[in-house]
C-alpha cells in the first residue's frame, strides 16, 4: 500500500516532516502494519479487543499521553501526536479511541486538574499503559448539554458519597480509574474513582455495529464513599470537562485522516487491479473522477490538522478552531469512506477491505466528543456573536 500512499500525497506534504517526525511517524505505522492490522477484521468481528495487552504495547511506544510533560509522559508536541491518531486510526478508530481517552481524557484530566499526589499515584503507570484510566461524563439523559447532569456527590463529613451513572464510556469496565465529573454544592467537580470501591460497577455495551474493536461500557455509582483527596482540586465547573474534550477532539480531527487515507488508499489498489470491459475500473472517467475529488478532499483534511497543529504547538489554538476542525475533517472522512465503497461495489460491504468499517466507524466519531450539531453552532457563534444553543 506504500505506492498508494505516496500517490495520494499530491502535495508533497510528508516532505515537511522532519527527521524526528518522520521516524516517529514510520515507527507507528510499522507497529500499526505489523501487530493492529493483521488482527483488526477479526477483533471487529467478533466485537473484541485486548485492551490491556494494547495498551502495555502502546506505552511501550510512548504515545499514551504522549503530548504531556513529566511522570513517565514524552512531552512531544501535539503535532506529533497527531501523526500517531492518524497512524493508529488508519487501522481502527476504535484503535485510536483506545488511545485519546487514555491520554487525551483520563490523563490530560488527572495532568491539567489533579493534584500532585495524585499526578505521582497516576500518571507513570498509564503512561506505560500498566494502569487504565476512562472519563466519565456521558449520561443516558446528558449528552450534548452536560450541565444537565444527574450524577452528585454530597459531602458526608471528610468524605463524598457518590451517586449516579455515566453511558457510553470508552474503557469503562477496564479502567483502574474512572475520572468522573459530578454535581456537587460546589458546582460540577471531577472525581477519582478506583475499581473495586463499593458501589461502583461497569457493565459493558454489546450489540454494537460500530466501534466494535473497543470497550464501551455504562458506570454505575451506588451511594460510592469517596475520601476527601479523591477530587480534582484544580478546577471547578463545566470548564474542566470541556477542557479535557478540546484536548481529545485535537487526536480525532487528526485521526480521522488517517481512515480516510487507509480507505482511499485500498480503494485506489482496488481500482487498478478490478477489471470491467476489458480494462481496469481505475481507466474510466467516472471512477477517476471519484478518486480525483477524494484524493483533493483528503489532502484538504491533512492541512486543516496540520494547520491546527501548528496553533497547538504555538499554544495558540482556540476552542472554536478545534471545532471547525472536527466539523470539516470527520464530515469529510466520512464522506471519502462512502464514496470509496461505491468503487469497491459488493465488496465494499465486507471486511475483507477496510473501506466500510472505517465508515461505520465514523458514525460514531461523528457524534461523540460533540455532535457535528453542536460543533456547527460553535461555528455559528463564533461567526455571529450570538448564542443559539438554546
Amino acid at each position: 500500500m506504500s505506492d498508494a500512499l505516496d500517490r495520494l500525497d499530491l502535495l508533497d506534504l510528508d516532505d515537511e516532516l522532519d527527521c524526528d517526525d518522520r521516524l516517529l511517524r514510520d515507527t507507528v505505522r510499522k507497529f500499526a502494519d505489523d501487530r493492529l492490522r493483521p488482527n483488526i477484521r477479526q477483533w471487529f468481528e467478533d466485537g473484541t479487543l485486548p485492551a490491556r495487552e494494547l495498551a502495555q504495547e502502546f506505552g511501550s511506544l510512548g504515545v499514551l499521553g504522549m503530548h504531556l510533560e513529566g511522570y513517565g509522559c514524552q512531552g512531544a508536541k501535539a503535532s506529533q501526536y497527531g501523526l500517531v491518531c492518524a497512524e493508529v486510526e488508519a487501522v481502527d478508530s476504535g484503535l485510536r479511541s483506545l488511545v485519546s481517552v487514555q491520554g487525551s481524557l483520563a490523563m490530560y484530566s488527572i495532568w491539567a486538574y489533579g493534584s500532585e499526589e495524585q499526578k505521582q499515584r497516576w500518571l507513570p503507570g498509564m503512561a506505560a499503559g500498566e494502569l487504565i484510566g476512562c472519563f466519565g461524563l456521558t449520561e443516558p439523559d446528558s449528552g450534548s448539554d452536560p450541565g444537565s447532569m444527574r450524577t452528585n456527590a454530597r459531602r458526608d463529613g471528610d468524605d463524598w458519597v457518590l451517586n449516579g451513572g455515566k453511558m457510553w464510556i470508552t474503557n469503562g469496565s477496564l479502567s483502574d480509574v474512572a475520572v468522573v465529573w459530578a454535581r456537587t454544592d460546589e458546582g460540577i467537580r471531577g472525581f477519582l474513582v478506583e475499581q473495586g470501591m463499593p458501589g461502583f460497577t461497569a457493565t459493558d455495551v454489546h450489540h454494537k455495529i460500530s466501534l466494535r474493536a473497543s470497550v464501551t461500557s455504562q458506570l454505575f455509582f451506588d451511594d460510592v464513599r469517596l475520601p476527601a483527596d479523591a477530587m480534582l482540586p484544580n478546577v471547578r465547573g463545566l470548564k474542566g470537562p470541556l477542557g479535557c474534550l478540546t484536548e481529545a477532539r485535537f487526536g480525532i480531527i487528526n485521526g480521522v485522516t488517517g481512515a480516510a487515507r487507509d480507505a482511499l488508499a485500498s480503494t485506489l489498489e482496488y481500482a487498478g487491479s478490478r477489471t470491467q470491459f476489458g480494462k481496469p475500473i481505475a481507466g474510466f472517467q467516472l471512477t477517476q473522477r471519484k478518486l480525483a475529488e477524494m484524493a483533493v478532499q483528503l489532502q484538504q483534511l491533512q492541512l486543516t490538522a496540520r494547520r491546527l497543529g501548528e496553533l497547538k504547538d504555538a499554544g495558540r489554538i482556540k476552542p472554536h478552531q478545534i471545532s471547525v476542525g472536527k466539523f470539516a475533517n470527520v464530515r469529510g472522512a466520512l464522506e471519502i469512506c462512502r464514496e470509496a465503497r461505491s468503487i469497491l461495489g459488493g465488496s465494499g460491504i465486507t471486511t475483507e477491505y477496510p473501506v466500510l468499517r472505517h465508515a461505520v466507524n465514523l458514525e460514531t466519531v461523528y457524534t461523540y466528543e460533540g455532535t457535528h450539531e453542536v460543533h456547527t453552532l460553535v461555528i455559528g457563534s463564533q461567526l455571529t456573536g450570538l448564542d443559539a444553543f438554546r
